[in-house]
């Protein structure tokens, strides 16, 4: 009996390992759109970062930035504006509409995230992309510059109004 169960649960261990497997490669560096992809360009979760990802699911957000939401209406002005600032700080690297696909960050690993989707999942909150945003890749070692610096806290709100709108 007792043989039956070792051999059951490494049956069950092995058959469970191999939809992770099959999704990792779905998922990793080489992976590019219209190529079996489920999470497109290699960026992780729908294009979300699965290194912040990992660090928040583990960690939290900063307590600093956890109540923050965003204090401006989605109106065609603070859409423009985000779109401006966005063109000037976030593009070279997240790319013109915000697929990760940007010149200057096809070298980086992990390749910049697809902001225009990972801005409207779930996890997605108004603090949650303020704290990316602010602290950039500075929490979890990756190259995205800190911004809470560079930017005032409402030209932060007016890229994620405009990440919103993408």
């Amino acid at each position: 009996m007792k043989k039956f169960f070792t051999s059951l649960a490494m049956l069950g261990s092995i058959g469970l390992s191999f939809p992770a497997h099959s999704q990792m490669g779905m998922m990793g560096p080489g992976c590019g759109m219209g190529a079996g992809c489920m999470m497109g360009r290699g960026n992780g979760m729908m294009g979300m970062s699965m290194v912040r990802y990992h660090f928040v699911m583990m960690n939290g957000i900063n307590p600093e930035y956890a109540a923050k939401e965003n204090p401006l209406q989605p109106s065609i002005q603070n859409i423009e504006k985000g779109r401006k600032l966005y063109d000037q700080n976030c593009a070279r690297c997240h790319g013109a509409t915000g697929l990760g696909d940007g010149e200057a960050g096809k070298t980086l690993n992990p390749r910049p995230a697809n902001i225009a989707a990972a801005s409207k999942m779930p996890m997605a909150t108004d603090s949650y992309l303020y704290w990316t945003i602010a602290e950039g890749g500075t929490p979890i070692g990756t190259a995205m510059p800190p911004f809470l610096e560079t930017l005032k806290e409402e030209d932060i709100w007016k890229v994620i109004t405009y990440l919103r709108a993408l």
